[in-house]
């Protein structure tokens, strides 16, 4: 079966897959698999396929933002993905969880548009407890901070004339903000498959991102690269 959008074949996709926004940082993920064929890059997203301890793994882009990555989620499981991860940045909401630090997402606030188009607002977007648990274990054998606890997912990215909610969230424990996790877990657990994240922390939520928001210092870069070689691990470890 084509997918529309992906523009893939249903079966050369494999059960697992690692997500991302950028169609780069999926190419740098898949360069740590092994046989690797690029499938197609349509639109945003850009596709592989590879193998990492013989164990098939499909990477994907997804873009920015939880509409358009929705329409990747929907299309991966309807190819027959069965397990998502997804692998990205956010913003801290604390001090004591710094950039460079990585936070596994347990659940994610649906601050989004996207989501209550979908389910009630009452309804949570919660990760798989197995996902998490082999994401945790993979990322704390890597050097570095490890923390795991609940997300923000926001549509906006810069500051406009409205406040952002950062200042509640923060007071009731969430541990940083980015924009497509909610987008996944309400997807998979209304499609029946398992879902889980982690992100590599690239500065904090509260400051005025036109002015100081820059991804690319070498604490990202580093962290970004334990949490690529933690969600390969994972995978791994939950085929086991």
């Amino acid at each position: 079966m084509k997918l529309s959008i992906l523009q893939v074949n249903s079966e050369d996709l494999s059960p697992y897959a690692i997500v991302c926004g950028d169609p780069f940082r999926a190419e740098a993920i898949a360069r740590k698999l092994d046989n690797v064929r690029e499938l197609a890059f349509s639109r945003e997203y850009r596709t592989f396929v590879g193998e990492a301890s013989g164990v098939a793994i499909t990477v994907v882009s997804h873009g920015v933002g939880s509409p358009g990555a929705a329409v990747c989620f929907e299309e991966l499981i309807k190819g027959g993905v069965k397990t998502l991860i997804r692998v990205g940045t956010a913003g801290s909401y604390s001090a004591d969880v710094p950039p460079g630090s990585l936070v596994v997402s347990t659940a994610a606030v649906r601050e989004d548009g996207l989501t209550r188009q979908l389910v009630p607002l009452g309804f949570p977007a919660v990760a798989d407890s197995d996902v998490v648990q082999a994401l945790f274990e993979a990322a704390s054998e890597t050097d570095g901070l490890v923390k795991k606890g609940i997300t923000v997912t926001l549509d906006a990215f810069f500051q406009g004339v409205e406040e952002f909610p950062h200042q509640k969230y923060k007071r009731a424990g969430a541990l940083a903000v980015e924009m497509e996790i909610s987008a996944l877990y309400v997807i998979a657990s209304l499609r029946g498959v398992r879902a889980g994240a982690i992100v590599a922390l690239d500065g904090y939520a509260d400051a005025d991102l036109r002015e100081v928001y820059d991804p690319h210092t070498d604490v990202v870069t580093g962290a970004v690269e334990r949490e690529i070689e933690a969600a390969i691990r994972a995978i791994v470890k939950l085929n086991q």
